[in-house]
């Protein structure tokens, strides 16, 4: 990370508020998806296989991924202040019902779908931090702001996480001591929300005004203020605004790549995450305690992944490119699986884990700007909530192919083996491509 240009985005007020407001939801995120993961993969009464973790993610990440159309408009037209406010209030709502459910011993349709909401309703608040970034930094320290913000903002996931596991040593593995978790992460949404009260109303966008230079007529109904005949016309108008923000695309090479690249390496990291959801589960571990214990490590060895991604991208992409380094990174991924994924070690595994953490972290790092320096304010949103569909879609779907064919200890070599060509296919095709395209930046 640029050392000259940290310090000098710390110093501004707006970005530290937007900043502080991302922790604190991400740092709840990980107390959740701890409880979440202790309760459904790692319970000593539920055996976990290949079939059902991947039925667990498609359900909490295919149908809500469907949200991220909806989103886009929405942020597009809503104070993104305001999303950012009220979002969290009602996560914390939904997790108390969630919290209600788990305590009652309910893991069939109502839980999942207390699940889906919560996490659903995540998609407007994690679209809207991305679309409102740029208006708090500036267009130059793009790259060392998300490389800041992003990867301390998964760090802390990771942080939360952690704390989720120390709450289960606390109150127990069971249902009551779960919903305790949970409980715990209700009052911690709460804070977010309070959090992102500091920032001004209008400081996010959308602006009609810039909207209207950017994209004419249009955008300007896109932008102008929500009341509640403007919200119902909103949702009979989503396919036309879809296909505005395609066509954006399309006219920005470089854009269109950049979330063909993310899609790609997120369908191949699925399956190595699930693969290692089983190794620890099934074969790393004799019990479910400790498996969730080695899970949490390789999470946590993957979480210094993305902390080293975040100091080593904004210098490297200035001096090779983005596109260039998110080709080394997809080839560094296939080398990493190669030389230590295939013994099915645990200490190899981890080194793995972290190698991969780098190659997530870097990849979104540069798909991040990409799109922030190529999409116009108008159109933001609505990129950034599709990035976010497909994003998760392409990992549900990698869970759900794997688990057609992946052992309930996680161990196939074939399969990794494929991973591995794919990744290193991938890196060519992508620097092949985006060599001749011509980048097209905002000015």
């Amino acid at each position: 990370m640029r050392a000259a240009e940290l310090p000098g985005i710390l110093r501004g007020r707006d970005f530290r508020r937007l900043y502080a407001t991302r922790l604190a939801s991400q740092l709840t995120d990980g107390v959740f998806q701890v409880a979440l993961a202790g309760y459904v993969f790692f319970s000593p009464e539920r055996q976990t296989t290949a079939a059902k973790a991947a039925a667990a993610f498609a359900v909490t990440l295919l149908p809500y991924s469907a949200l991220g159309p909806f989103a886009g408009v929405f942020i597009d037209r809503w104070r993104r202040r305001q999303i950012l406010v009220w979002t969290p209030i009602l996560r914390a709502v939904l997790v108390l019902v969630v919290a209600g459910l788990v305590a009652a011993g309910v893991d069939g349709p109502g839980f999942f779908i207390g699940v889906l909401t919560v996490l659903g309703v995540n998609r407007f608040f994690l679209a809207a931090l991305s679309a409102a970034l740029p208006h708090v930094v500036r267009r130059d320290h793009l790259v060392t702001a998300n490389a800041f913000s992003v990867t301390s903002g998964t760090i802390i996931a990771f942080i939360g996480g952690g704390a989720g596991y120390l709450l289960r040593r606390v109150f127990g593995s069971g249902n009551y001591g779960t919903g305790l978790i949970l409980v715990a992460a209700a009052g911690m949404f709460l804070a977010a929300g309070v959090i992102a009260t500091t920032l001004p109303k209008r400081l996010l966008g959308p602006h009609p005004a810039e909207d209207a230079v950017s994209g004419g007529e249009a955008a300007v109904t896109v932008a102008v203020r929500p009341d509640a005949p403007r919200v119902r016309e909103a949702l009979g108008t989503v396919i036309d605004g879809l296909v505005d923000g395609t066509r954006h695309i399309a006219r920005r090479p470089q854009a269109a790549l950049a979330l063909g690249a993310i899609s790609f390496h997120r369908f191949l990291y699925g399956i190595v995450l699930i693969m290692t959801l089983l190794l620890c589960r099934n074969h790393f571990a004799d019990d479910p305690d400790t498996g969730l214990r080695t899970f949490a490590i390789m999470l946590g060895v993957s979480g210094a992944g993305y902390f080293t991604a975040a100091l080593i991208t904004p210098p490297v992409v200035r001096r090779i490119s983005k596109q260039a380094w998110v080709a080394w990174l997809l080839g560094a991924a296939a080398l990493s699986l190669l030389a230590l994924g295939m013994p099915f070690a645990e200490r190899s595994w981890a080194a793995g884990s972290f190698v991969l953490g780098v190659v997530s972290q870097g990849v979104k790092l540069c798909v991040d700007t990409t799109l922030q320096e190529t999409i116009e304010d108008a159109y933001r949103g609505r990129v950034f909530a599709v990035y976010d569909m497909l994003f998760n879609a392409m990992f549900a779907a990698a869970a759900a192919a794997a688990a057609t064919w992946l052992p309930s200890d996680g161990r196939a070599g074939l399969t990794l083996l494929a991973v591995i060509a794919a990744y290193a296919a991938g890196a060519v095709a992508y620097r092949t491509a985006a060599a001749r395209r011509p980048a097209h930046a905002l000015r």
